[in-house]
């Protein structure tokens, strides 16, 4: 991820990309399904796959979470402009032990996010299973 105010042609830019294309590529960079996000943000996969192509908009409370949980600002994800994802040969070739630590590092972050997730069901099944015994 990198601070793109440069005056160079920028990948992700209003006149490159779109707001579905900078939400896509920026949830599969995180290892990420439509399913997966769409039950974090929640909201169901098919209004998720339409904001990916630009068949409808979220609306600003989930643009915000959105950006929280893919990392990237909001300024980004509407623009392109500001912290988000490089576009292609806008990054420097890492040498091959930061890119497998920068790897692990993306597959950890996507299992806490797993996790959490199933934490969250976890909580919710035992509050039903306590008021029902109650």
């Amino acid at each position: 991820m990198t601070d793109d105010t440069t005056s160079a042609p920028n990948w992700y830019s209003n006149e490159a990309a779109t707001f579905g294309d900078r939400l896509a590529d920026a949830r599969q960079a995180l290892g990420m399904s439509q399913e997966d996000l769409a039950r974090r943000v929640g909201v169901k996969p098919g209004t998720l796959a339409k904001w990916e192509n630009d068949l409808s908009e979220p609306r600003a409370n989930r643009l915000n979470i959105l950006s929280g949980l893919l990392n990237v600002s909001l300024r980004w994800l509407l623009t392109g402009e500001g912290e988000g994802l490089s576009g292609p040969g806008e990054t420097a070739e890492l040498p091959e032990d930061i890119s497998e630590i920068l790897t692990e590092l993306r597959q950890t972050r996507t299992d806490l996010v797993r996790m959490a997730d199933r934490v969250g069901r976890l909580e919710k099944r035992l509050k039903l299973a306590w008021s029902a015994g109650s």
